[in-house]
């Protein structure tokens, strides 16, 4: 009899219920570790999926509009969606391919060229000024300042054979580009059903909170890659015209590597304009020099102006409430805190949508 109601027992009952909890979190511990495992492997699953659903708001307006099943409104898009990454990325790799083996026939007799022009007259005006040094470590400086100069020129040649290994390497992204559209075809033709079997295993007012706070950030995302878009369209085409008015060769390829070379975090287009125009100045060609430097202020000061308007109008939160976090992100975070900050605000305006962060407070 003792032992016929053991769910009686108010011990047993604390250690069943502290056991089933350690069970679920290491479950979910094992599960989270697992899924970190095989992330690096399955990047193109991942965004393909990522594009699905992306895609999808297109996919149910062709539907709506054109009356059309699934099955085609996915071919619609499938079929759209490769005609445009096509066109964009065969005028891209025409443009890099170009005009990086163009530049790297150049690339080893531009530092000499530069050595000659720039920093030897440098070091003779220095050496005028610098008499009483004695020969020997003149002499000493102009060699450990050569090898440098070598160093650099190693280094460029580097960078450019590394531009074409790259492109090289372009058959065997081919493969993985290739499984990421056949996932992102089938994850789209599947989104409804893998979408009800998740709702499956929600509770009513669960899913309602996890859909509205996806479909918040859905639409963030999007605005966000749209905001980066326009950006970058911004900046590449004043880099462009910028450079065409100095007189600049090999605008597409320098152009693209500004953009780049902006979007990356703590980097920005001064790391690219304002060396190059001290290069320019040291080698005499002023018009050049100061055009790069004018230049690079435009682009900055065109950037910061549209931002937080773009950020606004795409992510859909407040020009003002978007210039604070990006303002507040820079300060704690740097360049990366410009793009984390409205990332933080959207999540938090979503989570509060949501009813998962409540301020319903006075004082």
């Amino acid at each position: 009899m003792v032992y016929s109601n053991v769910k009686a027992i108010p011990g047993l009952v604390f250690l069943k219920g502290v056991y089933i909890m350690w069970k679920k979190w290491i479950l979910a511990g094992v599960a989270a570790a697992v899924i970190l495992l095989l992330v690096p492997y399955s990047l193109p699953l991942i965004f393909a999926f990522l594009t699905a659903v992306m895609l999808e708001g297109t996919v149910q307006w062709i539907i709506k509009r054109f009356s059309f099943r699934r099955l085609q409104a996915v071919l619609a898009v499938f079929i759209g969606f490769v005609m445009l990454l096509g066109v964009i990325g065969y005028n891209l790799v025409s443009i890099i391919a170009h005009q990086a083996v163009a530049l790297s026939e150049k690339t080893p007799t531009f530092v000499k060229d530069f050595y000659r022009t720039a920093i030897l007259p440098l070091m003779h005006k220095w050496e005028f000024y610098s008499k009483d040094f004695p020969v020997e470590v003149i002499a000493q400086i102009e060699e450990t300042t050569e090898k440098n100069i070598n160093a650099l020129d190693s280094f460029l040649q580097q960078f450019i054979a590394g531009m074409i290994n790259l492109l090289a390497a372009i058959p065997g992204f081919m493969i993985e580009f290739l499984v990421f559209l056949i996932a992102f075809f089938l994850f789209s033709l599947e989104l409804p059903n893998l979408k009800r079997k998740f709702e499956s295993h929600l509770k009513d007012q669960t899913r309602q909170k996890v859909f509205l706070v996806g479909s918040e950030l859905n639409k963030a995302g999007i605005g966000f890659l749209k905001a980066q878009i326009i950006l970058s369209f911004v900046t590449f085409v004043m880099a462009m015209a910028g450079m065409s008015i100095l007189g600049v060769k090999y605008t597409g390829l320098l152009s693209l590597l500004i953009v780049a070379v902006d979007i990356l975090p703590i980097l920005g287009t001064g790391s690219v304009l304002v060396p190059w125009a001290v290069i320019a100045i040291l080698q005499d060609n002023h018009f050049l020099g100061i055009g790069l430097i004018i230049l690079f202020f435009v682009i900055t000061v065109v950037r910061r102006v549209i931002e937080p308007k773009i950020y606004s109008s795409s992510l859909g939160i407040s020009p003002l409430a978007s210039l604070i976090s990006m303002y507040i992100g820079l300060k704690l975070m740097g360049i990366a805190g410009i793009f984390i900050g409205p990332i933080v605000v959207i999540i938090f305006e979503t989570l509060r949508k949501a009813k998962v962060i409540r301020l319903n407070f006075k004082i």
